[in-house]
């Protein structure tokens, strides 16, 4: 039988009910689901519907006997909300709807999201994506961030927000769609073989130094 935190369900203030947070790949939604969550969080009496700042829609206030029926009603996975691995990935709207746009970054974040998410690693692991210098999804402070610019990507490592947030340092830049993927799988791959237990990005970038691990992914 799955635990409550398999089951994506993290218990609440009160300590008696739970907030459940479907995936929302890069936060899009259609008037579908927002009815859908709209219905099942009055059918379940939960006490608020709450925009993470990972882009999911959790449903909070729900009791442990109903999580079960939540989400065969949802029929949606969980979001990577805990635990050692890729969260959801975030992403702004890019070329795709903004007119400053400089890249596709739905397209790149849905890319990333479809590969990653949830994959288990020896740490957390967050990935941002920006379509332009003006960093909306918030691409320097996360542990994997893109930032397009006019020339192509560029690829920041090692940010993270918490009691001791840190700015990413660039890895590289002018990157196309297909090269940002690969120097992304690079990344992750060299993570994955040589981070310690629960050791973010930027602290295992510290211990082997940012030249090094350049001249290995880049």
């Amino acid at each position: 039988m799955l635990k409550l935190g398999e089951k994506g369900a993290i218990l609440q203030r009160d300590n008696e009910t739970y907030a459940i947070a479907p995936h929302i790949p890069c936060g899009v939604v259609t008037p579908e689901l927002l009815r859908k969550l709209a219905d099942i969080a009055d059918k379940y009496h939960a006490k608020a519907l709450k925009i993470t700042g990972a882009t999911r829609i959790a449903i909070i206030g729900i009791e442990e006997k109903d999580i079960d029926r939540v989400w065969q009603d949802l029929g949606m996975s969980a979001g990577a909300a805990v635990g050692l691995c890729v969260r959801s990935i975030r992403a702004c709207p890019g070329t795709t709807f903004c007119k400053l746009g400089k890249t596709d970054a739905l397209g790149i974040g849905m890319a990333l999201d479809a590969r990653y998410h949830g994959v288990q690693l020896p740490g957390k692991l967050k990935m941002a994506v920006s379509g332009c210098n003006l960093n909306c999804a918030e691409s320097s402070v996360r542990d994997i961030g893109l930032v397009g610019k006019p020339d192509g990507w560029m690829i920041s490592i090692g940010g993270n927000v918490g009691a001791k947030p840190r700015i990413g340092q660039e890895l590289i830049d002018g990157l196309d769609d297909p090269q940002v993927l690969n120097v992304v799988e690079k990344v992750v791959q060299y993570y994955r073989e040589n981070a310690k237990k629960g050791e973010r990005l930027g602290k295992m970038i510290d211990r082997v130094g940012l030249n090094a691990f350049k001249e290995i992914v880049a």
